[in-house]
């Protein structure tokens, strides 16, 4: 069996390596699919680490005990993968994406292994930690490839590709999760992803050639480790505060005081630094500034939608918990066809700053529409607004990613890359948090008065309500509603300033593809 090796080297493959990015031979048709698929994968395998575990959280709590500290799992995870992605985007651009990919399929596993045969929580919760170092890695590193392996103008469809399969793996991972706990026991929601890991491991090292240069390097640990301090201040307080601690608390305080502390020192350290994992040149980029904008903005809107709409179909539509989970595919059917076709759209025209606009445009409609839901709204209109939330998500992934990389020096793809992946998740963690926020004073004013004997209005559940006389129970969902109202309002701001932020981008030209690309480099210049 022949075997087919692709460089990665940021270095190599582009002697001007300090310029803007430009077009790249492409590998042969047969080594880029396999690539494409498994990047694809790959990608999979570490957006489904987060979502798979959701369904299992009862069944983990009745075996291990510690429910005061069961929302760790899924914070755990979310905290590393903020933090473990620029630095293994850095890593990458340093020492080439095949030892990086390598290196974090291989600490996602052993994290999975330390979380299924964990005997308690703390143990489960350190495997998390470890579990999203590695998945943050592979999700940045894996989109980094597609940019070295693609010239600019065909990177539109592999990325809308990719993108979708974070709106995929929404959905299907606690499906995943779900009928694995029903069938087997939650240990093999981790053990699961072992065979798909190797298998991801053997390709990848037979598919990337490794770093050819051996130029030497100075990693940045005085910047590495003020980041990862300034992101985990950012993501506990938004998850935190107000929820597990209250604001005036004394860690949420200590959070405060920390993250601009911590944020200043930064912008030191990565001024001096001869190689900063973060380069401060990076956000005097104008598409760098537009696209992160938009994603973290987006990201609020998104992570949003999906941590309170299975809430409203559960307590005001009376759903089951798993066909609300399933209502959301109207949404990730919207993302992930809307994706692809961004993509495919950007390929065939080499096009995509209307990209964005418009579909943050439909997503201020959407979130508007959300704010009309009620107990009386028809199921098939809930559908049709969350159907158009998706279309609004969408573009903006794959979008955002290529107008990234094609504007930025090349030596800082891999943390360029990071950077849309970062403020996305960070735009979702503070949107969550902001959210609840006004979710929790909603429910005070609209139905904890309908509800005395409820101590806290949070933990409502469909029983609850279902067992209240038909008029106060009426009044309680109506005011569940009223509660949920001015997320969506908030939602449908947010993408509005998405909009506007959008139309800063400058369309970089992608170059032609395909057969066009191939006679514009045999042409001779006149």
């Amino acid at each position: 069996m022949q075997e087919h090796e692709i460089s990665t080297n940021p270095k190599a493959s582009e002697a001007h390596s300090g310029l803007p990015l430009t077009d790249m031979p492409s590998p042969d048709p047969a080594t880029l699919r396999l690539i494409l698929i498994t990047v694809a994968t790959t990608l999979f395998l570490a957006s489904t680490g987060n979502t798979i575990v959701t369904t299992a959280l009862p069944k983990i709590v009745s075996d291990l005990g510690g429910l005061a500290h069961i929302s760790w799992v899924v914070t755990a995870y979310l905290l590393a993968s903020t933090v473990g992605a620029p630095i293994a985007g850095k890593l990458g651009d340093m020492y080439g994406r095949k030892i990086v990919l390598q290196s974090a399929i291989g600490v996602f596993l052993f994290g999975g292994l330390l979380c299924g045969i964990a005997p308690t929580l703390e143990t489960l919760i350190a495997g998390r930690f470890v579990q999203g170092l590695g998945g943050g890695a592979l999700i940045v590193v894996s989109m980094a490839v597609v940019a070295d392996v693609l010239p600019p103008r065909e990177r539109g469809r592999a990325q809308g590709t990719l993108s979708s399969v974070f709106g995929f793996s929404t959905v299907v991972g606690p499906l995943i999760g779900g009928a694995l706990v029903q069938a087997v026991s939650w240990h093999w929601i981790f053990f699961v992803n072992f065979p798909v890991g190797i298998a991801a491991f053997v390709i990848l090292s037979r598919t990337l050639k490794p770093q050819a240069d051996r130029v030497p390097h100075k990693m940045d640990f005085v910047g590495s480790a003020l980041l990862l301090i300034l992101l985990s201040t950012c993501v506990l307080i938004a998850n935190l505060a107000g929820t597990v601690y209250a604001w005036s608390s004394l860690p949420v305080l200590f959070l405060l005081v920390l993250a601009p502390m911590a944020l200043v020192g930064f912008i030191s350290a990565e001024r001096r630094a001869a190689e900063p994992v973060m380069p401060l040149d990076l956000f005097r980029i104008r598409n760098f500034q537009a696209a992160n904008s938009v994603n973290f903005l987006v990201g609020m809107a998104m992570f949003g939608t999906i941590a309170f709409m299975p809430m409203f179909l559960q307590i005001v539509k009376h759903v089951d918990p798993v066909r609300s989970g399933l209502y959301l595919v109207a949404m990730m059917t919207g993302l992930i066809g809307t994706s692809f076709v961004a993509g495919r759209f950007i390929s065939a025209t080499g096009r995509y700053k209307i990209l964005p606009t418009l579909s943050t445009a439909i997503l201020t409609l959407g979130m508007l529409l959300m704010t009309t839901i009620g107990p009386d709204t028809p199921m098939p209109l809930i559908t049709l607004y969350l159907f158009l939330v998706g279309i609004g998500i969408g573009p903006t992934m794959s979008v955002g990613i290529v107008s990234i990389q094609a504007s930025i020096p090349r030596q800082h793809l891999g943390v360029g890359t990071a950077s849309a992946n970062m403020f996305r998740l960070i735009g979702g963690s503070i949107g969550t948090s902001v959210f609840g926020a006004i979710f929790t004073m909603g429910l005070g004013t609209h139905v904890q008065p309908l509800m005395p004997r409820v101590r806290e209005v949070r933990e409502l559940t469909s029983s609850m309500v279902d067992q209240l006389d038909p008029a106060t129970q009426a009044a309680v969902l109506q005011g569940f509603s009223d509660a949920l109202s001015p997320i969506f309002m908030v939602g449908a701001a947010v993408a509005a300033v998405a909009c506007l932020a959008s139309t800063r981008l400058i369309e970089m030209p992608l170059g032609p593809a395909g057969p066009a690309r191939r006679q514009a480099q045999e042409t001779p210049a006149e």
